[in-house]
């Protein structure tokens, strides 16, 4: 399809990320899957690659950019290539925006050049065991202690995507009990030093999917942060959680699309090349019918994708439109990426193929960043319902 998302400076810089991933990457990325985890010396080399800088200031060691089209194309090449790099889209996506939106002068002098240059890898600790999609209803608390010149945070967090390889971690924590008309109300956020005394890594998950990305259990017991490791004001932390979901469900949005995208490429040039019955199953009429749906389905994600981008470039994407966004691409993925594991038969269902990967990787797109019913019920919200 005819796009206008991308100029000469995307293509260019898609130009290079293919051809760093078939270097760097797909040589490797067996070991990766096997290992559970990307090496934690290739986000040097991501550094490196200016991947973590794009959006950060110059003086800071970036590009200076505001644009999420860059992250597109890391979607959508990773996807073609049947690879994920790890756990570093949470460093970019999610945490990149509380530490230019929250941090002061000072903070951003002390984070921001090593977030560059992958010195230091962030994620975001959220989800708690008991609560899932229920922010509000988190246990873990951060006490300032008496001489105010640092928190003590107690508690455990799960789920966090690359929990295993960080360095800092955004933490969500309470610093005040919830007021009796508004359970959101005492949440405060902290960059967490992960080598902090009292700070654990549990379990590193065994996820259906996403093989390469480490995702932890993290727990905190009598934790000293210091009192300049608060982001923005205490007490504000749910009103921040908010103010990025858009661009995080934007996110799941595309990175889906771009696995569609990627299934249907993977299943005819699997059907071109497999011959049964002694002809090509790309001959068959229900091969080139189940592809070609497949096709109109993935230009439909394209350009709802494409227009959510757009939107959140313009810092116009609305939240019920992020999760417009989020539920439709996700739900179009999930229904390709069956099909095409359908068209490779037997072979899709072994891990050697992409497509059983994929398959597997693009399940948690509808549970992750707020489930498909989530997303229902804030497009029912806007719709006056």
């Amino acid at each position: 399809m005819r796009r206008t998302v991308f100029n000469e400076d995307h293509e260019a810089f898609r130009e290079t990320i293919r051809a760093f991933i078939e270097a760097e990457v797909v040589p490797v990325y067996d070991e990766w899957f096997a290992a559970g985890q990307a090496p934690r010396d290739f986000y040097y080399k991501l550094g490196e690659l200016g991947v973590f800088g794009i959006n950060v200031p110059e003086e800071f060691g970036g590009a200076g950019l505001d644009t999420h089209k860059f992250e597109a194309v890391l979607y959508e090449e990773t996807s073609r290539a049947g690879v994920n790099f790890g756990g570093s889209g949470v460093h970019v996506l999610l945490a990149l925006p509380y530490i230019k939106m929250l941090a002061d002068d000072e903070q951003k002098k002390r984070f921001l050049p090593k977030f560059v240059s992958g010195e230091e890898m962030w994620a975001l600790a959220m989800t708690e065991p008991g609560t899932g999609s229920d922010v509000a209803g988190m246990k873990t608390t951060a006490k300032l202690s008496e001489d105010g010149t640092h928190y003590v945070l107690n508690g455990s967090k799960t789920f966090i995507t690359g929990g295993v390889h960080a360095d800092r971690v955004i933490v969500c924590a309470r610093t005040s009990a919830p007021s009796e008309d508004d359970r959101r109300f005492g949440i405060s956020l902290f960059a967490v030093d992960t080598k902090s005394e009292g700070y654990s890594i549990g379990r590193k998950l065994d996820k259906l999917g996403l093989k390469t990305s480490d995702t932890a259990e993290l727990a905190f017991v009598d934790v000293k942060v210091p009192v300049e490791d608060l982001l923005g004001e205490e007490g504000k932390g749910f009103y921040y959680l908010g103010h990025n979901l858009a661009s995080e469900r934007w996110g799941i949005a595309f990175g889906a699309y771009a696995q569609a995208a990627a299934a249907v490429r993977f299943a005819q040039q699997y059907v071109t090349e497999r011959t049964v019955f002694g002809k090509p199953v790309a001959h068959f009429q229900n091969t080139k019918f189940e592809l070609a749906a497949c096709q109109a389905e993935v230009d439909a994600a394209q350009a709802v994708a494409d227009r959510a981008l757009e939107a959140l470039d313009a810092g116009e994407l609305t939240p019920a439109e992020a999760a417009s966004a989020k539920l439709f691409c996700t739900e179009v993925a999930h229904r390709v990426i069956d099909r095409c594991l359908q068209l490779h038969g037997g072979y899709g269902y072994m891990n050697e193929y992409p497509i059983a990967r994929l398959y597997a990787d693009n399940r948690v797109n509808r549970i992750y960043g707020g489930t498909s019913e989530i997303m229902k019920s804030i497009i029912a919200k806007s719709m006056g319902l």
